[in-house]
């Protein structure tokens, strides 16, 4: 099984800081060879990133805001004229109002229904319809990043569950959209993570701690995992694995309720 990244090349978004899930991707990837660029949005995440990015020998980062079609042209030409081919692209970008993340979905507002189904669900297949000219030649893999709250409640995750099950359902018709072309599309689903998106969410504390102690394997998910299962299906090891939602999570999605020490 070849999970090697030598030769490959693609581009990140979405890495907000070294405890970010793209960042685990990122360092993954390098570390199986890969070459890597980055995309940010606005000064702040670009001056925490840099550092970021040039420990893993990248010195490609371009600023984007995924709801502008100019900017998301702009960013693909640039990345175009670096690099004529690409072999993977991670999309690790969501977003929602805070304020909407506590409390009953009932009463999630219009607007931000709209800008949370545009950030985390329609930006992706923005960013596929733009990768799709620079992988059509020699295939590739197209991921992103969803959270089981997309079929499953999840106390205050509310408008992101929605949000995440378009997302899911995106990655399906875009995998049958783009695999005669050799593209894979897929999506990983890690169990609670201590990120700065993590934190936004009501009660993430509590939801870290009630995984972790009912989890099959009594523990969140890690960077290293996350990262590791990225690398699998980018690398040549994935080549028949499209279309999946590849829970890492320690087993949490297996259970209809908690181990009985914590009923």
């Amino acid at each position: 099984m070849n999970m090697s990244m030598k030769g490959k090349r693609g581009l990140v978004m979405g890495v907000a800081n070294d405890r970010s899930i793209a960042w685990g991707i990122a360092r993954a990837l390098h570390e199986a060879g890969a070459e890597l660029a980055f995309s940010y949005q606005g000064e702040a995440f670009g001056k925490r990133l840099e550092p970021l990015a040039q420990s893993v020998g990248s010195d490609f980062m371009v600023d984007v805001d995924v709801t502008d079609d100019a900017s998301l042209d702009a960013a693909f030409e640039s990345l175009g004229a670096r690099w004529p081919t690409i072999d993977f692209v991670v999309h690790a970008i969501a977003f929602s109002d805070k304020s909407e993340l506590t409390g009953r979905f009932l009463n999630t507002s219009r607007a931000n229904f709209k800008n949370s189904m545009d950030i985390s669900c329609y930006s992706f297949i923005e960013v596929a319809r733009r990768a799709y000219p620079l992988m059509k030649e020699n295939g590739g893999t197209l991921l992103t990043l969803t959270y089981q709250g997309s079929n499953r409640v999840v106390p205050s995750y509310n408008v992101m569950g929605v949000a995440k099950a378009a997302l899911e359902a995106a990655t399906r018709y875009l995998a049958n959209d783009l695999g005669p072309d050799g593209i894979r599309v897929n999506a990983i689903s890690p169990g609670p993570m201590k990120t700065l998106a993590g934190a936004a969410i009501g009660g993430a504390r509590k939801t870290f701690k009630h995984t972790e102690q009912n989890a099959p394997l009594r523990a969140n998910a890690t960077l290293e995992a996350i990262g590791g299962t990225a690398v699998y299906l980018a690398s040549d090891a994935g080549a028949c694995t499209s279309g999946e939602i590849i829970r890492v999570d320690g087993g949490y999605h297996v259970l209809g309720m908690p181990q009985a020490d914590n009923l």
